[in-house]
């Protein structure tokens, strides 16, 4: 899917709308607020952005928003094992991240081409590769500025 993060919540809300699904003023929020930013948040960040304007709003809200949208494609989920996973509104596709092993951000490269390295990993191994998930660690550039470094 490729849409502006501006336009981002209404192209969802029509998507779902057009599946025949119900588009509450809850589940409007928790797409917008997980489309606000790249920042890839988890699911509590997304509830504690809520709070403010929908005290009423419940964590199992945003979970089950995370799931419909999970289900239908239009998010992907980033899990880190033992941390919260997070989730990614804006490339609902799997692609490379980068994470700091400090703080924990999450940023997206540009869209690097890895079809060749699927294609290879599929020829190499006999796999039929039908997702993946290539991550990097390291150090954000804020971390890096607090630490010191370049």
């Amino acid at each position: 899917m490729s849409t502006h993060p501006a336009h981002l919540p209404e192209t969802l809300a029509d998507i779902l709308r057009g599946r025949g699904f119900r588009l509450t003023p809850q589940r409007l929020a928790v797409i917008r607020a997980l489309g606000r930013d790249g920042s890839h948040p988890s699911a509590e960040e997304v509830h504690r952005r809520l709070l403010p304007e929908n005290p009423t709003m419940s964590l199992a809200t945003v979970y089950k928003t995370i799931a419909l949208l999970k289900q239908e494609g239009l998010l992907l989920e980033i899990d880190f094992g033992a941390a919260d996973n997070r989730y990614d509104i804006l490339r609902p596709y799997p692609h490379p991240h980068a994470v700091c092993t400090r703080c924990g951000a999450v940023a997206d490269p540009g869209d690097p081409d890895i079809s060749e390295l699927v294609a290879r990993m599929a020829r190499d191994t006999g796999y039929a590769i039908t997702s993946h998930r290539l991550d990097f660690f390291g150090l954000c550039p804020r971390c890096r500025r607090k630490a010191g470094g370049k």
